[in-house]
């Protein structure tokens, strides 16, 4: 369990498993989910279009996570938000994505 997200950071948060997991943005992050999903704007653009796809989704979120127990697993990061549904995870990719394009508050 990584705690309450700090907005000011660009942090978001999901459930999985009972737990509150971090999700964090940082350069080293997103630089991680770049070298697997490709360009970060061009994923930016595919959410905006509504074809960002599960998989990717999933993708983004494993690598902002932050401060995760060592035993999430990437599939059961995935099984989480299936079981969750796309709608009560929205709010976290908003907050990622809002963090990819315009950077954090003052930063």
């Amino acid at each position: 369990m990584s705690g309450a997200p700090n907005p000011a950071r660009g942090e978001a948060a999901i459930r999985v498993n009972g737990s509150t997991i971090t999700l964090r943005p940082s350069f080293a992050a997103l630089v991680a989910a770049e070298a697997e999903l490709g360009s970060l704007i061009a994923l930016v653009s595919r959410a905006a279009e509504q074809r960002l796809t599960l998989g990717e989704m999933v993708a983004l979120f494993w690598h902002c996570r932050h401060g995760a127990p060592d035993t999430l697993t990437r599939e059961v990061l995935g099984e989480a938000v299936v079981a969750q549904g796309i709608a009560a995870v929205t709010p976290a990719l908003t907050m990622v994505l809002r963090q990819i394009l315009a950077g954090r508050p003052g930063g």
